[in-house]
């Protein structure tokens, strides 16, 4: 028998999957060449490189891999009463009757939501590029989204 969770599993987050992988292989690929670079550079006596240019190629790595880490972590949280959806700059709460479409169609690389103010929401943690897996998180979101709304 499986074991017993306290979340229904229509309230687990919604995380993109494919960006995740490809982006943060990419993240650590970047700062294990920055890394091997700059030690391989400064062990060569006829390179030019200083302590100077390590530093500046170490942080570069850093932030380039922080930045892949940050657009990989992109995702919507269901709670009881809202949508916390955390995008790569800003995260912002939407209660559920402030949704009035959930949209994933033409050429959109996200889902969006519109919302009661008139103003359109990316839910950067549904991506298009999933296939399948996307189309069905979205349904999932709407269905939550008709389930959660308050009746008026």
């Amino acid at each position: 028998m499986p074991p017993v969770t306290s979340a229904a599993p229509t309230d687990r987050s919604f995380r993109p999957r494919r960006a995740r992988v490809v982006g943060l292989a990419f993240a650590v690929g970047i700062a294990v060449v920055m890394v091997g670079m700059s030690i391989g550079l400064s062990l060569a006596p006829e390179s030019g490189w200083t302590g100077q240019d390590t530093v500046s190629a170490l942080v570069f790595g850093a932030i380039v891999s922080a930045g892949l880490v940050r657009l990989v972590t992109v995702n919507a949280r269901v709670t009881e009463r809202a949508l916390v959806v955390r995008n790569v700059v800003f995260t912002r709460e939407v209660e559920w009757g402030e949704v009035v479409a959930v949209r994933f169609g033409g050429a959109d690389p996200w889902l969006t939501l519109d919302l009661d103010d008139g103003e359109n929401l990316a839910v950067m943690g549904i991506q298009r590029a999933d296939g399948e897996y996307a189309k069905a998180e979205a349904l999932r979101l709407a269905r939550l989204v008709e389930d959660r709304a308050p009746r008026a």
